[in-house]
């Protein structure tokens, strides 16, 4: 017997027939004698639906107003799970996030959990009970409904999972996997076996959808060992119910990975933003002076290149953001200017972060070099560079963008079984 989380998305629990199918779900690994808790997103389209009639009803709405109405959306599928998987013969009970309860901070609309006390939880698992629980929400210090930001059920599930320290969480999706590139770009893509944590949250922060990156840092501090699933898959289909070895992608710690490859995956971002200053005043805290205030105004500043400056007076700084910010942050630059001094501001819209990713970097010389080979002989022109111990991040032209992720994933050999 095992103790497993089971996390429901919104593709998954879109109708009342999708429902059923993800009452099945459960009732496989309840019927194999394991303690299950469910955690549920909101129908497909309802939380969008929920926040456009917040908007509707106030541009300037209450933050906590906001969370009480868009949390109403997983507040419905749970219930409606309980009482579908009731209807089939198993012991189940919906639970919203402030009823476990599931700490948070006050950031209404982006809120992190700071604790979950899994003692209530572990109760019912003894008592025979499915715990089906509302996702992405939880309950602020001012008692009030919290919301965890969109994507935030992923991240509900694998918190409660390191709570009641579950053998494993398990995410459904309508994938069956991550895989080493988008198989919409790339045909050759390949489902991966296993991923470790750190490759998984590269993959998640530089332009892959599979989980929200929040959810991979709380799996990777907890060590959560975490399965991509497909709910789409027939439940009672060959080897949905192994234990050890389901369909899908399990992230996990490299310990667990016997033979790791020098790159497991290419990622990419589009609309990217490059944004640069010309002639800035070369003196300490200038960059703190310029990304300090973008900072303040939520603006997600990614890859930086600075010039060497040589005459010691003024150099060059180069920056990406999103291309929404651009106009924010246009605005916040303009702003300090007399501060920071710099003579002109250039931007580009329309570029492309693509990323190669792999563990295996870290004792392998030559994987940079190889990519700036490969995407040259395609004509393609890098515009800047940013590397991490097992990332390369380029930033290209966003035309450039199938052609490059199909050439590096081809290059490293990801295309071959």
């Amino acid at each position: 017997m095992a103790r497993i989380v089971m996390k429901f998305g919104g593709t998954s629990v879109a109708d009342i027939s999708r429902i059923r199918n993800v009452a099945r779900h459960v009732k496989r690994e309840v019927d194999a004698g394991h303690e299950v808790a469910v955690v549920v997103s909101a129908m497909a389209g309802k939380t969008n639906e929920l926040v456009g009639w917040t908007r509707e009803a106030s541009a300037m709405h209450d933050a906590r107003e906001y969370d009480a109405v868009v949390a109403s959306g997983e507040q419905v599928t749970a219930g409606l799970l309980a009482i579908t998987l009731q209807n089939i013969g198993v012991n189940a009970r919906s639970w919203q996030g402030w009823q476990i309860p599931i700490r948070t901070d006050n950031a209404h609309g982006a809120a992190r959990i700071l604790d979950i006390d899994g003692s209530f939880l572990i109760e019912r698992f003894q008592q025979g009970q499915v715990a089906v629980i509302a996702g992405f929400q939880g309950l602020g210090p001012d008692n009030r409904i919290a919301t965890l930001g969109r994507g935030g059920s992923d991240t509900s599930a694998v918190a409660i999972a390191a709570a009641v320290k579950a053998d494993r969480c398990d995410i459904y999706t309508d994938v069956d996997g991550v895989y080493t590139t988008d198989p919409r770009i790339e045909p050759k893509a390949r489902r991966m076996s296993k991923i470790t944590f750190e490759e998984m949250l590269e993959m998640a922060s530089l332009g892959a959808k599979v989980l929200q990156v929040r959810s991979v840092e709380l799996a990777m501090v907890h060590r959560v060992r975490t399965f991509v699933r497909s709910s789409f898959v027939d439940p009672d289909a060959p080897g949905m119910g192994d234990f050890d070895n389901p369909p899908g992608t399990l992230i996990c710690d490299e310990d667990e990975i016997v033979e790791q490859q020098v790159v497991t995956g290419i990622a990419y971002a589009k609309d990217e933003a490059q944004v640069s200053l010309r002639r800035v005043s070369d003196r300490p805290g200038v960059a703190a002076g310029i990304f300090g205030p973008l900072a303040e105004s939520n603006i997600n500043v990614d890859m930086i290149v600075q010039n060497i400056s040589e005459d010691g007076k003024s150099t060059d700084m180069t920056f990406t953001v999103p291309s929404g910010d651009v106009d924010k942050a246009l605005a916040v630059l303009e702003k300090i200017r007399p501060t920071i001094g710099y003579d002109a501001v250039q931007h580009d819209e329309g570029m492309s972060k693509v990323s190669v990713i792999g563990i295996g970097m870290r004792s392998h010389a030559g994987v940079a070099a190889t990519a700036f080979k490969a995407l040259a002989e395609k004509g393609i022109n890098i515009r800047a560079i940013t590397t991490s111990e097992i990332k390369i991040s380029i930033l290209i032209d966003g035309p450039y963008t199938e052609l490059a992720v199909r050439t590096l994933h081809s290059v490293y050999g990801l295309d071959k079984q």
